[in-house]
């Protein structure tokens, strides 16, 4: 799939910045699993990429700090026995990772004056509990 990766917006990744790995998958499969290089890493630079503008490398440096090595965000898929499959859960994983880190951070919430009325309610429904709780106390004595 040459071209570019599209992650968010008009912010992409050209295909010659990802680098590919090959290796074989862990788990049962017999006799093919043994033979055939199906695990795809995917390892792409984000510190050192020039297609990340300024702003977005910044942010995605510091929301994925837990998951790079050296500024190099790695991938890997392994869940299907070919490898085309593999590259390509590869690369969806990547533009979700990546598009998760550059995202704006959500709004602040500004709190609200509770209304009246709803303050009013509230406080009639615990008198009204309230009654009901007192008068059960007094028919058993």
């Amino acid at each position: 799939m040459p071209g570019n990766l599209p992650i968010r917006g008009s912010v992409s990744i050209p295909e010659s910045e990802l680098r590919w790995r090959f290796s074989r998958s862990s788990g049962p499969g017999g006799q093919h699993v043994n033979t055939s290089a199906t695990a795809a890493e995917l390892s792409f630079d984000v510190a050192g990429s020039p297609s990340l503008p300024e702003p977005y490398k910044r942010r995605a440096l510091e929301r994925l700090a837990g998951r790079l090595s050296d500024g190099v965000l790695t991938i890997r898929a392994e869940e299907y026995r070919s490898q085309a499959r593999n590259r390509d859960a590869a690369r969806a994983r990547l533009v979700s990772v990546l598009s998760d880190a550059i995202a704006p951070p959500p709004k602040k919430r500004i709190p609200r004056k509770v209304p009246r009325a709803i303050k009013e309610r509230r406080l009639e429904n615990k008198r009204r509990r309230s009654e009901i709780k007192r008068q059960r106390s007094g028919r058993w004595s």
